[in-house]
């Protein structure tokens, strides 16, 4: 579930080096997908999409016909199944008023967020495997105090909600939630108000499936610019939440541009102080 296309666009949910059906679908925050409502009958539909796929396996099978195809092939089956299911799901307009008051539920740019924590749970509960949610607007060059507080305002409350909502629905105990960004930022101040990147220094927060609870891991320096104590790479990190997903990322791999690729390279070590 994203926020408009301008932020990031499809590298926030692309397949990398594995094929292109295994990219996510972006969903916006108002639970549209697009171009899923069908425009005919379901009969014709399925006809022209069969019309259309015959023609795909066609170029699919062709000598160098791009992977894309594949994944094009992918999706439009995967669209099609999803037009009766995906509206009603992600519908947010007959949840309890309790529910959308404990998540924060408004209208507008403002309740976001909000609405993406929700359909985020709604998602889980129906067993889709991977939901990524996101939150714009951090990138506080400058204006660092009052963009600090709009986006604190924005995800506290509706992510205490999400955590809240699955362990009362018995979820959490098989749903991990990771909550992180790309970066850190410093402890000191650029320019008047603002703050650069950081790379060396900055948290994760974990929570649910095989994960302890209360617990820290890890620590930086006294100034809060390079972590010190208890390391951990993005590859040990991808290493770590594969573990908790019962994978072995050494054995994982795909074959790409001659050589095979996993999701941790050549490192990555599985971090199990931080598992029940």
């Amino acid at each position: 579930i994203n926020p408009p296309p301008n932020f990031g666009g499809a590298v926030n949910y692309g397949s990398a080096f594995l094929p292109a059906h295994f990219q996510g679908t972006r969903i916006n925050d108002a639970g549209e997908l697009a171009h899923l409502k069908a425009g005919t009958s379901g009969d014709l539909q399925r006809k022209q999409l069969d019309l259309i796929q015959s023609m795909n396996r066609d170029l699919a099978g062709t000598p160098g016909a791009p992977d894309q195809v594949d994944g094009v092939i992918e999706s439009y089956e995967l669209a099609f199944r999803m037009q009766g299911k995906v509206p009603q799901l992600l519908d947010i307009s007959k949840e309890p008023q309790k529910v959308k008051d404990a998540y924060g539920i408004k209208p507008g740019p403002a309740g976001a967020f909000a609405r993406q924590c929700l359909m985020a749970r709604r998602l889980s509960e129906a067993g889709v495997r991977f939901v990524e949610i996101c939150q714009p607007g951090w990138d506080h060059h400058n204006n660092l105090h009052k963009g600090l507080i709009n986006n604190c305002a924005a995800v506290d409350q509706p992510t205490s909600a999400l955590l809240a909502d699955l362990e009362n629905r018995g979820l959490l105990e098989d749903t991990l939630v990771i909550f992180g960004s790309e970066f850190g930022r410093q402890p000191t101040t650029q320019g008047v108000d603002g703050r650069d990147h950081n790379i060396t220094g900055y948290p994760m927060a974990l929570a649910g499936a095989g994960i302890k609870k209360g617990v820290t891991y890890g620590a930086t320096d006294e100034y809060g610019i390079k972590a010190v104590e208890g390391r951990m790479h993005t590859n040990d990190l991808h290493a770590t939440l594969l573990a908790l997903m019962g994978l072995d990322h050494e054995k994982l791999t795909y074959r790409y541009a001659g050589r095979d690729f996993r999701l941790t390279d050549v490192a990555g070590k599985v971090v199990k102080e931080i598992m029940a």
